[in-house]
């Protein structure tokens, strides 16, 4: 029985040592080569680091950057994933959080690690690569890991602005590998496009599918996502047969046209996640790749990275509206009301999430993790937590989980309830609009549409006035460059608010 991710890495090891786990470019790394790793580094990190203690670590998008986690896990220790291109601000704020003694970093992050103020030992992993394991002490620290220690901190925005360590099980990840991985019948001849920063909770599916069934994870530059022949070159050259991308990164593609130059020859199932899916760009690869699977997740963080998935079943329209469908195995999802009551088939209800995927909640901080961590309501005979996501839901005549956006996003203007997310839903049609956020300036009761694209706010006016009620049309439109992004890739809508006027 597989008690930690350290089982499956050495079962890949023995099974496929030659195989590549991770790749980039013209670099790779085989199982062999990633266990080897850990063992050496994690000997020197067990030599000076308590068991249980976080490490943080800051590592380039190259395939080491893995084995530098799972070096820490091999200490017995948890990874606390930073990227060194996020602003120092940030980067200290996160530090802060995790309290951390030591910094495991790369070569290339060491000055950005240095220049930080962190008050610990900062460890550069090539210059003690070449210790050489302690069987024994790595299996004392390996005695005190059991399915629920801690095996990674990721962080995510906090409502206060200072962000969230959430704290993820060796148990709730792989039960969460495990269930998508039945979903997407993942095995040894996948070969994974990997998308996601790899401190982003969205990593954990590259970082972990390899070592739970023998795949491969090509890690691509970033670079390429901009100009998408190239970025299709690699998945070809690569024999890529499956993505598990954001939203925005699945949409690209298609409003650059990408599918007019050339098409991933290879690919077989494509799942998306993070943000509502454009109808219209979905059809795009639907009509490009009429034989792949496209599968749409839903999920938080708390619940280590998607809690539910719809398998697309027929080709979409411009006015589908896509489920985000049921829940995987090991998971439960709950919609509860207002009173904390159990919301009737039709009726929404803020998502509620409980299962062994749950995070054991927020690094430090106890008053959170007591507040979204809750004990369900609805059960007053045992102990059983739920997550309350903050997301409105409600289950169709199919049983089919459906998104209603966000309990914080829906407004009262001019004595209509109206969900933020159906003004952005609506922006997306008009043709030039590229990215888009509506906001509600309750104080003058105005309602804002942020955009980016080539459309003008005319247009976009008309398009409003021809398809929705006055009430939802936006009095203020304003086009920008870019939106302005929270580091895990959201729009920050905090900065957006400078714009009302």
């Amino acid at each position: 029985m597989f008690t930690s991710v350290l089982d499956w890495l050495d079962a890949r090891a023995s099974s496929h040592p030659d195989k590549n786990a991770y790749v980039c470019g013209d670099t790779a790394v085989t199982f062999k080569e990633v266990a080897d790793t850990t063992k050496a580094i994690g000997t020197y990190l067990a030599r000076h680091i308590v068991p249980c203690q976080p490490v943080i670590c800051m590592s380039g998008r190259h395939p080491y950057t893995p084995s530098y986690f799972l070096s820490v896990v091999r200490a017995g220790c948890t990874y606390a994933p930073i990227d060194s291109t996020m602003p120092t601000a940030r980067l200290q704020q996160m530090i802060e959080v995790a309290n951390a003694d030591y910094m495991l970093v790369d070569r290339g992050s060491y000055e950005k690690a240095s220049s930080l103020g962190f008050e610990g030992e900062i460890i550069v992993a090539e210059d003690v690569a070449d210790t050489a394991p302690d069987e024994e002490l790595l299996k004392e620290a390996r005695k005190g890991v059991t399915e629920l220690s801690p095996l990674y901190i990721i962080f995510t925005s906090g409502s206060t602005g200072k962000p969230k360590g959430v704290i993820t099980s060796h148990h709730s990840l792989m039960c969460y590998i495990d269930a998508v991985s039945e979903v997407l019948k993942v095995d040894e001849t996948d070969v994974f496009g990997g998308q996601a920063p790899l401190d982003y909770i969205a990593a954990v599916r590259d970082i972990y599918f390899p070592l739970k069934a023998g795949a491969t994870t090509v890690i691509i530059p970033k670079s390429e996502f901009a100009i998408p022949t190239e970025l299709f070159n690699t998945l070809n050259r690569n024999k890529v047969t499956a993505l598990c991308w954001s939203v925005a990164g699945v949409e690209l593609p298609a409003k650059l046209n990408a599918f007019s130059e050339c098409k991933p020859e290879y690919l077989k199932k494509v799942c998306f996640s993070g943000s509502v899916m454009s109808p219209k760009l979905l059809r795009v690869w639907q009509d490009a790749l009429p034989e792949v699977m496209f599968v749409n997740q839903y999920g938080p963080t708390e619940a280590t990275a998607s809690c539910t998935y719809y398998v697309v079943k027929d080709k979409v329209e411009e006015d589908t509206v896509l489920p985000i469908g049921q829940p995987y195995k090991h998971y439960r999802i709950q919609l509860l009301k207002e009173d904390n009551t159990l919301a009737l088939p039709g009726e929404v209800g803020e998502i509620c999430v409980s299962g062994p995927c749950l995070a054991l909640g927020y690094y430090r901080n106890p008053e959170k993790t007591a507040e979204s961590f809750m004990q369900n309501p609805l059960n007053d005979c045992y102990r059983e937590l739920i997550y309350k996501t903050g997301d409105l839901g409600s289950f169709n005549e199919q049983g089919e989980l459906m998104f209603h956006g966000r309990k914080d996003r829906q407004i009262k203007h001019m004595g209509h309830r109206i969900e933020l997310e159906e003004i952005e839903g609506a922006a997306k049609r008009v043709d030039g609009v590229r990215t888009c956020c509506s906001l509600y300036q309750k104080e003058k009761e105005l309602l804002y549409l942020f955009y980016t694209g080539d459309a003008t706010p005319k247009e976009i006016t008309l398009f409003f006035r021809a398809q929705m009620p006055a009430f939802m049309v936006p009095r203020k439109i304003m086009q920008l460059d870019e939106l302005p992004a929270l580091p895990n890739g959201k729009t920050d809508m905090n900065a957006l608010k400078a714009y009302f006027k």
